[in-house]
């Protein structure tokens, strides 16, 4: 894939997320209370530099029901608050799918 291709796939992946995940959230948000769990996770990203890294962070936080709250560079982990705590392997899923996958070639790292 070429960078400009993994640049376009990242920019509808982002919009589609930001449709997607704002659908969820308002849903968690209009849920009778006790029933959703807010919850942290850890996200491993990998060969990706500080820069990459930097902007998936803020990809993540973009992304409604996520927030990004400390980039580890030593351990290369992103952790996350998540709103809902029962999505979560869905969620790091989608991550990796949706913007890992791209920032790595747009950054160079292994694909």
């Amino acid at each position: 894939m070429t960078r400009t291709r993994a640049l376009l796939l990242l920019l509808v992946n982002l919009l589609t997320e930001l449709v997607l995940s704002g659908w969820s959230t308002a849903r968690v948000i209009l849920t009778p209370r006790g029933l959703v769990q807010p919850g942290f996770a850890r996200l491993d990203y990998g060969d990706l530099g500080p820069g990459a890294a930097s902007l998936l962070g803020v990809l993540v936080t973009l992304t409604p029901g996520t927030t990004s709250l400390e980039i580890d560079t030593e351990r290369h982990e992103i952790r996350l608050h998540i709103l809902d705590a029962s999505q979560t392997e869905a969620t790091l899923v989608a991550i990796e799918h949706d913007f890992v996958r791209p920032l790595r070639i747009l950054s160079g790292a292994t694909p």
